[in-house]
């Protein structure tokens, strides 16, 4: 069961990762291939989290010292530079892209914190290191509605459900790919794409993002994506992947898709799926409806998912999180699998910012009977001539088999250039 070792980390998602979640629109856009220069870009991040840790969540999380609060046993930070050039048009049509990405300690784990939030190849939370990694790599060329891209790439979540680069930790993490899109179909989009190796975004210095690794030995996994949009201001979006022998001697088939309808200022969605092989004792299947709108500077939603006992649960191939509509800041690994969940989350535009409040009740349907609840309060705004993003986050959770709640204080600052 080698070829299951990559599907294993995704489905045994960390508990203690992480992010800043927001809804992602259904969209699959085919890239433009343009003549132009080379546009050159990039971002410096600052990140730094704390989390107070009582004695059950410390066994889970394996056997962390217990913490409090700004306590360096509790804390972890990063600094990071990702510096990228982009050419839409070398040569003859051609395009390329490079991105090179780069992770400093500053030497904070000398005094105020013990960990980072990504890896570059320490062995050992004692043995931090300061790293770097070509984080994308990649060739385009475009004739007449297709694109093609070849190499180390960003796969969005709209059109990858269950292999996509997140964005909640300091960097995302990538894939090696090969890419194609086509519009030739009038208001549909079709996608398909061959996935051969990823690094994985997790946390801490253990999680090492310079580390590639094949997602399915030489075979590979395959994707078809198709969207349309010939019914007024709906959306719909189906993927399939197909892992040739990947549970041993066994394929593995995924089926995902959703549909997403806007009246004015209401949305309502709906996603189903399931995850099957013959090597399993059972094929996973979830489902999921999601409503939503806007009134003014506030916005509100309701959401409700249901994922049954399969083996495998819902995933991501690339990382920790999940396609869920139920996805929030840290609840990955209770929503995974055999559960229901409902998630109430509403904003306000305030203070030339936005704040979120977002609340889970997940209710634990295996054997280990251990419900969870998570509620998030972030605060997101735009600075420096909307050059910088700061985000702060304060993420309250509990389960049954805890002994005691947590709590988690996550900041960031992000400056593109």
């Amino acid at each position: 069961m080698k070829k299951l070792l990559i599907l294993s980390a995704a489905a045994s998602a960390v508990l203690m990762a992480g992010g800043d979640i927001a809804p992602v629109e259904p969209v699959v856009a085919a890239p433009v291939v343009e003549a132009s220069g080379w546009d050159f870009s990039g971002q410096a991040v600052v990140y730094y989290q704390t989390a107070d840790t009582p004695t059950a969540v410390a066994a889970l999380l394996g056997g962390a010292t217990d913490a409090d609060l700004f306590d360096q046993d509790g804390s972890r930070a990063d600094f990071g530079l990702q510096l990228r050039a982009v050419n839409k048009d070398v040569f003859a049509g051609i395009g390329a892209g490079v991105e090179v990405s780069g992770l400093s300690t500053l030497n904070l784990e000398n005094w105020l914190v013990s960990d980072v939030m990504q890896g570059t190849g320490g062995t050992d939370v004692d043995g931090l290191t300061d790293g770097g990694w070509i984080s994308q790599m990649y060739l385009t060329y475009g004739i007449a509605n297709t694109t093609f891209k070849l190499g180390r790439q960003e796969l969005p979540k709209s059109l990858s459900p269950f292999a996509f680069s997140e964005n909640w930790n300091v960097f995302k993490n990538t894939f090696d790919a090969a890419l194609v899109v086509n519009t030739d179909i009038t208001n549909t989009t079709i996608v398909g794409a061959w996935v051969g190796g990823a690094n994985h975004n997790g946390l801490g210095a253990l999680n090492d993002l310079t580390d590639f690794n094949s997602v399915n030995d030489d075979d590979g996994i395959y994707l078809l994506t198709v969207q349309n949009k010939s019914i007024e201001n709906l959306t719909l979006t189906g993927s399939w992947y197909y892992a040739p022998d990947m549970a041993g001697t066994e394929d593995i088939n995924i089926l995902w898709g959703d549909a997403h309808y806007k009246a004015g200022d209401y949305c309502f969605a709906a996603q189903v799926g399931t995850v099957m092989s013959d090597a399993f004792n059972d094929d996973t299947v979830a489902w999921g409806l999601k409503a939503g709108g806007n009134f003014g500077m506030f916005d509100a939603s309701l959401a409700y998912t249901g994922v049954d006992e399969g083996d495998t649960g819902v995933f991501n191939v690339g990382g920790v999180k999940t396609p869920l509509f139920t996805q929030m800041i840290l609840n990955q690994g209770f929503i995974r699998s055999d559960n229901d969940t409902f998630v109430v989350r509403a904003g306000v535009k305030a203070l030339g910012g936005k704040f979120g409040l977002a609340y889970d009740y997940t209710t634990d349907n295996s054997s280990a009977d251990n419900d969870y609840q998570e509620f998030d309060l972030t605060y997101k705004t735009k600075a420096f001539n909307d050059t910088t993003t700061l985000f702060a986050g304060y993420i309250y959770r509990d389960a049954d088999n805890w002994n005691d709640s947590q709590n988690v204080l996550r900041f960031w600052a992000r400056y593109n250039f």
